[in-house]
């Protein structure tokens, strides 16, 4: 019981939208209904105000961080697993991008996804977050290096991490990125994908 409880608390934390509460902070547009239509900090970029994204992203990869940093801490009191904690990862994206609290229409989970991966083990965070810079500086194409890290993460993670129920999360946390970038891969396909920092018109 819990570790479901454990699963369900990181789902609650992964519902924090950011995006959508820091917007209302600083009286910007609902993320939701320009650009991308994300609530993402590459969307709330889109409005001009570099603040609002950075703090954004920063929340996200908090949350993701700090939903797995309390399950580690907390696992020999509660007596949680290796397995467990890997649920509490997984559980904390999908809130971000399933949350309770905006009516399930969250993120892509990227920046959440990060933080997770860096609770985890700091190298795996370290060498995905590595080549999502190396793409961002060379293509300046967000959903791209979004795309490239996430495949990259379950290699990583295999080769630093090595728990198989662990790499099996990352792995499906890397899918449901993935998925979630579909309507960015036809973009991508179709060369209208926008760039980093592009206003919205």
């Amino acid at each position: 019981m819990l570790s479901i409880a454990s699963a369900v608390v990181a789902y609650l934390i992964g519902s924090l939208s950011f995006a959508v509460l820091v917007s209302r902070v600083f009286g910007l547009a609902d993320p939701r209904t320009y650009g991308s239509n994300n609530p993402g900090a590459t969307n709330v970029l889109r409005s001009g105000n570099k603040a609002a994204a950075a703090l954004t992203l920063l929340g996200d990869a908090i949350k993701g961080w700090l939903a797995v940093f309390l399950a580690e801490s907390f696992a020999p009191q509660l007596g949680l697993t290796q397995s467990d904690i890997a649920l509490v990862a997984l559980a904390v994206v999908v809130g971000h991008m399933w949350p309770v609290f905006f009516r399930f229409k969250g993120g892509k989970g990227v920046a959440t996804a990060a933080g997770v991966l860096f609770a985890l083990n700091i190298w795996v965070g370290l060498a995905t977050l590595l080549v999502w810079m190396i793409v961002t500086l060379l293509l300046r194409i967000s959903s791209l290096s979004a795309l490239c890290a996430a495949m990259a993460s379950p290699v990583v993670a295999y080769r630093f991490i090595g728990h198989t129920e662990t790499v099996a999360v990352v792995a499906i946390i890397a899918a449901l990125l993935i998925y979630r970038h579909k309507r960015n891969i036809i973009g991508l396909l179709s060369g209208k994908e926008s760039r980093i920092g592009q206003r919205v018109k």
